[in-house]
Formats: structure tokens, C-alpha cells, sequence
């Protein structure tokens, strides 16, 4: 199984606490390995066993990797879980921006 790093993500509004994340991605080398990619892909890929994405606490460089929520009538998103919790370390992470090339 592959493994991608996540540095960006996109919400339809950023500030919103209720809002999904819609994409994910990776933005650190400006000229390769930048990619995004719905939400609706990145849950396809987890559940399939295909791939596996991370984010890199800055504090600790520990691997926290992305999972699927799914909560009764709420649609699946994306959440990081790192010693047996989930937390919101993909809040943090920058803006995807244009240069990134969507994938499926």
C-alpha cells in the first residue's frame, strides 16, 4: 500500500467549524509530488486498502494518519487519529492552491 503525505486541504468555507474537508494534498516541492484530491477519492482509497494518507506532527515528527468518520447521518469525512485519538491535525494544514494538480 502506498503512502501519501498530506500538507494542504481545501473547505468550501476555511473558517467553518461545520464544514468537510473536500480535498486533500500535498504542496511542499513546488516543481513534483504536488497532488489533491477530493475527499469523495482519498475515503475510496482508504477503503479499499489502497492507500494510506499522513500528516507529520511538527512537535513530535510522529506520522498521524487519515481516517474515515462515519457517523449516522452525517456523510463519511476525513479525520487524523494518532495514539488510539481523533484529533484535528488536518485543520491545520495549509491551503491547497491552484498549482496543484487534482488526481483520481
Amino acid at each position: 500500500m502506498n503512502e501519501y503525505l498530506v500538507t494542504c486541504i481545501n473547505k468550501r468555507d476555511r473558517m467553518s467549524s461545520h464544514e468537510h474537508i473536500t480535498h486533500i494534498g500535498n504542496i511542499i516541492n513546488p516543481l513534483i509530488n504536488r497532488w489533491r484530491m477530493t475527499r469523495e477519492e482519498a475515503i475510496r482509497r482508504i477503503d479499499a486498502n489502497e492507500a494510506a494518507f499522513y500528516t507529520v506532527d511538527k512537535s513530535t515528527n510522529k506520522k498521524m494518519y487519515v481516517g474515515v468518520v462515519r457517523e449516522t447521518g452525517r456523510n463519511p469525512y476525513l479525520r487524523t487519529h494518532a495514539d488510539g485519538k481523533w484529533n484535528d491535525n488536518l485543520l491545520a494544514q495549509a491551503e491547497c492552491d491552484g498549482t496543484c494538480p487534482l488526481v483520481s
